[in-house]
């Protein structure tokens, strides 16, 4: 073990944690027509405590994807509907003077949930995102001098309309930066779809689902996911994929290091997602595109889509040792 490197899992809660995965998965499954590969990075973020942009169409099913988690791990869920007008004291919460006690209260806002949806995040003003996105940096929120921690576990899904922008405000680069993936749901395939219209006319699925995880049991699994072993190799290996970001000639500005930072968490998760208790090339390389490819700003004569291509190359011209 390297220095200051944390104690490895053992094998028992390492076990544990994939079977919570697993069954968090499966429930999650059962009310939300989701393709596999987009529900694990969902996993992985609620595992590495990092934060999700949905950029999709309307009614695909974010919403029930975020009620669906909340449920699934007996957590609060808050919806927060984002308008112009809307202010950051709707968000984190304001005090309220209590004329029988003679003194201010604290009243919560929506922020301090464990599982926050945040509708069409580029609707609200600058001042507002920026007031959400400190807490989700900081994970506490301070009025008038009082910090107030926000509750454990604590992840933000924040959805965008990929097809509106008239009256929007669109994240700037170093507030996207905060997000550890962005993924889509897309449309589900026409059986899938079926079978969906079929067990959602006339019960809505997601609020028949059971909890069958605590907060507890996700706090003890991203306390396992933390301790997941990267070798030195691939944190070369990142940083590497990091440098070949900055210097293609198609990018203006590469991923920061800061994004080095949460594909090498995102990685682990996945790892322990897998049942191993160390993290591999593979999962840094099935994890680069939804980590990375938001976080790069491009050349201004190419569009948002080679932002793909780049880390595809990068990829294919740096070598895993």
């Amino acid at each position: 073990m390297e220095p200051g490197e944390n104690a490895p899992a053992p094998a028992q809660e390492l076990e544990a944690s994939s079977a919570l995965t697993r069954r968090l998965r499966q429930n999650i499954a059962q009310a939300v027509q989701i393709r596999p590969e987009t529900l694990s990075h969902v996993l992985v973020a609620l595992l590495a405590e990092g934060h999700i942009l949905v950029e999709d169409y309307p009614g695909v099913g974010k919403t029930a994807l975020a009620r669906a988690l909340a449920r699934s791990i007996d957590c609060q869920f808050a919806r927060i509907q984002c308008t112009p007008d809307l202010l950051p004291a709707d968000v984190v919460g304001t005090n309220v003077y209590d004329q029988r006690e003679h003194r201010f209260e604290f009243r919560p806002g929506p922020v301090f949930a464990n599982v926050v949806l945040v509708d069409e995040i580029n609707r609200a003003s600058p001042k507002t995102q920026s007031g959400l996105l400190e807490c989700m940096q900081e994970r506490s929120v301070t009025v008038d001098v009082y910090t107030h921690e926000l509750a454990r576990p604590f992840i933000v899904l924040a959805t965008q309309n990929p097809i509106e922008y008239e009256g929007t405000y669109p994240l700037p680069e170093a507030q996207v930066d905060r997000f550890m993936v962005r993924t889509s749901l897309g449309y589900p395939e026409p059986a899938d779809e079926a079978s969906m219209l079929h067990h959602h006319e006339a019960v809505d699925q997601v609020a028949a689902l059971d909890p069958v995880v605590s907060a507890a049991d996700v706090l003890k699994a991203q306390d396992a996911a933390a301790r997941i072993h990267a070798s030195g190799p691939l944190r070369d290996y990142v940083v590497r994929l990091l440098w070949r970001t900055r210097e293609d000639p198609r990018v203006d500005l590469g991923a920061s290091p800061r994004a080095g930072l949460m594909l090498l968490r995102a990685a682990k998760a996945r790892a322990m997602l897998e049942g191993r208790d160390h993290a591999l090339p593979d999962d840094v390389q099935a994890l680069a595109e939804p980590v990375l490819a938001h976080r790069l700003v491009l050349a201004p004569e190419f569009p948002r889509t080679i932002a793909r291509d780049v880390i595809a190359d990068a990829i294919l011209s740096v070598r895993a040792l």
